[in-house]
């Protein structure tokens, strides 16, 4: 059976979304590279998104973003947002670690937030997301954890 590729979801305009990428085949980002993927996240913040939380772990990324209208008629897309961030880094990270090749996997989970308790719920799982995996005790102090206030 040949391959298909799954079709786009459907974006809401003014949604809110909880946005998960990974690095291809689970590749280890360094804290450099974790650094600048972190910056290319918050690159364009309140410009074509607002980026509510973002965490950039060592093999994947969590945002909680709504997309910006781009036009009276059309919002930036989730896949041209992605693609900005996943295009840059991509091309950065070989820069501060040893790795030539593929830089993230194709495609995101993604989920549209439909209430205020899930958007919570989504944004403190994010926060909870580098002590759960034991890079910091409290979340406060992994240095690769963005929040707007």
């Amino acid at each position: 059976m040949p391959y298909k590729k799954p079709l786009p979801k459907l974006e809401i305009k003014g949604g809110i979304y909880f946005i998960t990428f990974t690095t291809y085949e689970r590749l280890e980002l360094n804290n450099e590279a974790r650094k600048l993927v972190l910056d290319a996240c918050l690159y364009f913040h309140e410009k074509r998104y607002y980026l509510y939380i973002v965490v950039i772990m060592s093999d994947h990324v969590h945002l909680l973003i709504k997309p910006y209208p781009k036009s009276t008629d059309e919002y930036w897309s989730i896949g041209s947002i992605l693609h900005s961030i996943k295009s840059y880094s991509s091309k950065q990270i070989p820069k501060t670690m040893k790795h030539i090749g593929k830089v993230w996997q194709d495609g995101r989970y993604d989920v549209l937030i439909k209430n205020r308790q899930q958007f919570l719920n989504t944004w403190e799982y994010i926060r909870q997301n580098p002590v759960k995996e034991k890079y910091s005790d409290v979340p406060e102090n992994y240095p690769f954890l963005w929040e707007s206030f």
